[in-house]
């Protein structure tokens, strides 16, 4: 019997790199997998994949910065699939630039999407998993969420957040048998270079994506180890860097 038969699991982001993948992963464990992205259209090809493989997911368009559509992905889950077993935050974007730029547009994303949706997704699920007694949060966060420095000073701000958020959670539902891990992925293979504009920011990075960095499928396998250890066991921390990354 696979490690995770009869549980759901909701990814957030979905639609391409560390989301895609931790669907595929979880759903080979054995999960009813729910995989949420704003674009519907992308998830077309995951959950014929999924599905080929004798899986099953749920398909769902979502904005987790807008409250409303966050609430609603938590109990289309619980309503259709019947529970919220593991919720994994990995919807986020990266925007580099050095804070002097006056990127307040791009600083505003990603405090919307990094923090504020992480927040309202989890709101919602963490509702359902005290009812049911149990649960499993997965938080993406970043290295960038343990060590600032130029060219990311607000999209590290916002992975400080995840953190302090995370921990804060750890402590809040330990009673309620919830547990609580953060992931922080150093560099990996993603589209989340391409949501950066600021030319210095682009230039500033390429040594380190130079590198053999890691593969989504990489932060997959990470997020499925913590998700499968047994009740007893809570993974709070995980650090993830290429083997030649330094910072």
């Amino acid at each position: 019997m696979a490690k995770l038969d009869g549980k759901v699991a909701i990814i957030t982001g979905a639609s391409s790199g560390i989301g895609e993948a931790t669907a595929e992963a979880l759903a080979t464990e054995g999960a009813a997998v729910v995989v949420a992205a704003r674009r519907e259209d992308r998830l077309n090809d995951l959950v014929g994949r999924i599905e080929g493989d004798g899986g099953r997911v749920l398909p769902v368009a979502c904005d987790v910065a807008d409250e409303e559509q966050a609430h609603a992905l938590i109990q289309r889950a619980k309503d259709e699939l019947g529970s919220v077993d593991i919720l994994v935050n990995n919807a986020g974007v990266m925007q580099l630039s050095k804070i002097e730029k006056g990127l307040s547009d791009e600083w505003r994303t990603m405090f919307d999407v990094n923090v504020m949706g992480l927040l309202y997704v989890t709101d919602a699920a963490v509702q359902v998993m005290k009812e049911q007694g149990s649960g499993h949060l997965v938080n993406i966060s970043s290295v960038a969420g343990r060590k600032a420095g130029p060219l990311r000073g607000a999209y590290s701000g916002t992975k400080f957040a995840v953190n302090a958020i995370s921990e804060a959670l750890r402590q809040e539902l330990i009673e309620d048998n919830v547990r609580v891990t953060v992931v922080e992925p150093g560099a990996v293979e993603t589209e989340l270079t391409s949501h950066i504009t600021d030319e210095e920011a682009k230039e500033g990075i390429k040594s380190i994506y130079g590198l053999d960095i890691l593969q989504a499928e990489d932060i997959a396998n990470a997020i499925a180890y913590c998700v499968t250890q047994p009740e007893r066991v809570s993974v709070n921390e995980i650090l993830i860097r290429p083997t030649q990354q330094a910072n």
